[in-house]
């Protein structure tokens, strides 16, 4: 399943596709996507392959296709302190981003069929946590996965806001689903072939929308088999839901905390584009763009000085005026007739020219009608090399040898880690600094 848009270079280009084609339609989605690189799934004999918008198998490996994980987003209406429940949870891609919306105070569970895609779970887990940048950026509610058929979980467990399916169901099972819910929940689950959004509105009562047709594999039924001391089918036990620590509640509050505060030393906030208030990246204000994201740096020259021509304010990329001296005139101006026209001062024929009387050339000039060069620049609109900068646009022969030199185009500095290096400042012994950081190595 898959193949619904063109493939990306890389995880961003992807998600561009994603959003282009709708797949993707909210921010919080999207940057969700943005924060966690695909390929990190794969193993690394596969990651060229993803980048493509199709599912992938090696074995009990599975990843769903990115048009079907976005939809499945979409349709999830998450938030942060959300209890979250992933039938099928696989390697944990999914699970992993959906913990970046629900925040520290979230509950994040899964049930996997296989115990060696668990330990492969974890293992990426453990990798995003380690070392992705995006680790920082946001406050996030860890999974916790179980081995199990998601099938032979006993009725009187907890119920969740949210549940998601990642194997077909057939409507054997539908009834079985919908009581993992709470009211108010949301189930999304592959329903004959169809992508299905569930809502309980009630005790008793149900909403459902179908989405788009998928193909599934289906669910694996459980083995005909008792447990052996009490003759009692086997279950399969949730993760526990596990009370914080005071420790760990005092790193959520001392992160967040650095996060939101401002910088004393310089008077505003920092890092307003990277960090924010709030629990979970629904209110993190996470950037947009992940730290992989490429962009072209679009070089622009600074309009340092104003010129005054027929009432019209035409801004002019020159180096900034020196002082004016007791005749008005600019210092530092060694181009006697460009200085001159450019500020309509002395000269009988550039005076003229700046007051709109006379000069033929240059008068029409000043009154932004004639010269070839010189009155188009002071409209800011032609000459090929002053109008540009009288626009205040960097010129394309500048990029063009800026690439050339550097033999790549140019790119955007990586972000600063600002909670990083306002841990690492922190009057504390090393070994708490680390345990503010997660024990991430730079």
């Amino acid at each position: 399943m898959g193949g619904a848009v063109s493939a990306g270079e890389d995880n961003d280009e992807l998600i561009d596709n994603l959003k282009e084609a709708h797949y993707i339609r909210s921010d919080l989605v999207e940057r969700a996507f943005r924060a966690i690189d695909r390929a990190d799934y794969y193993l690394e004999e596969y990651r060229d392959s993803a980048y493509k918008d199709l599912a992938w198998r090696h074995g009990n490996i599975h990843l769903s296709a990115p048009c079907i994980y976005s939809e499945v987003m979409e349709a999830l209406d998450l938030h942060p302190g959300l209890a979250f429940l992933n039938l099928g949870s696989g390697t944990g891609y999914l699970s992993t981003m959906v913990g970046l919306i629900l925040g520290p105070f979230g509950v994040n569970h899964g049930v996997e069929l296989h115990a060696d895609v668990i330990e492969y779970a974890y293992q990426k887990l453990d990798y995003f946590i380690k070392t992705s940048e995006s680790f920082d950026k946001f406050e996030f509610c860890e999974p916790s996965f179980v081995a199990g058929n998601c099938l032979e979980i006993p009725p009187e467990s907890r119920q969740y806001d949210r549940v998601y399916c990642g194997a077909g169901v057939q409507r054997d099972h539908e009834e079985y689903m919908k009581n993992l819910l709470k009211v108010g929940g949301i189930l999304v689950l592959p329903l004959e072939e169809k992508l299905t959004k569930i809502t309980r509105t009630g005790q008793s009562s149900w909403e459902t929308k179908k989405i788009i047709a998928v193909s599934f594999a289906p669910l694996v039924l459980p083995k005909d088999h008792t447990n052996n001391t009490n003759g009692k089918p086997k279950t399969v036990p949730l993760p526990m839901f596990e009370v914080r620590t005071l420790q760990e509640l005092a790193r959520i509050s001392i992160r967040h905390t650095l996060r939101v505060t401002t910088d004393s030393r310089e008077g505003h906030p920092r890092g307003r584009g990277s960090f924010g208030g709030g629990r979970g990246l629904g209110v993190s204000g996470l950037h947009k763009y992940g730290p992989r994201f490429k962009r072209r740096r679009v070089h622009r020259r600074h309009c340092n000085s104003v010129v005054l021509a027929n009432k019209h304010v035409v801004s002019s990329a020159l180096p900034t005026p020196a002082p004016l001296d007791n005749n008005n005139n600019r210092g530092g101006r060694d181009e006697e007739e460009q200085g001159r026209a450019s500020w309509g001062v002395g000269g009988e024929e550039h005076g003229r020219a700046s007051r709109g009387v006379g000069g033929v050339e240059q008068g029409r000039a000043a009154q932004g009608v004639g010269g070839e060069e010189q009155g188009r620049a002071s409209r800011g609109v032609g000459g090929e090399e002053q109008g540009r900068a009288s626009r205040g646009v960097g010129g394309e022969e500048e990029e063009e040898e800026a690439e050339r030199e550097t033999g790549e185009l140019l790119r955007a500095e990586p972000p600063i880690n600002i909670l990083r290096e306002r841990i690492l400042c922190l009057p504390l012994p090393e070994p708490l600094k680390m345990y503010l950081l997660y024990y991430r190595e730079k």
